[in-house]
């Protein structure tokens, strides 16, 4: 049990890390081409619109977070 909730904080600790460092990663649709094959043709991405990159889930909930907090303090 020590040993999950250790393993827990390392990684919750290294997702914190890259989203400060690398807030955006490849998209999963495209694997960071901007392009699916749909009907045997080249399309734009449908999910990052052919730019290659998205927002990482964790710093997409930062910001988020940020964006509540700052809402609630003026």
């Amino acid at each position: 049990m020590l040993v999950a909730m250790a393993g827990l904080v390392v990684w919750l600790s290294g997702q914190a890390v890259l989203c400060a460092v690398k807030p955006f990663g490849k998209c999963r649709r495209c694997q960071g081409t901007g392009e699916v094959e749909r009907f045997g043709k080249p399309r734009t991405c449908p999910r990052c619109h052919g730019h290659r990159l998205r927002l990482r889930l964790g710093r997409r909930a930062h910001n988020s977070w940020r964006r509540t907090y700052d809402n609630g303090a003026r």
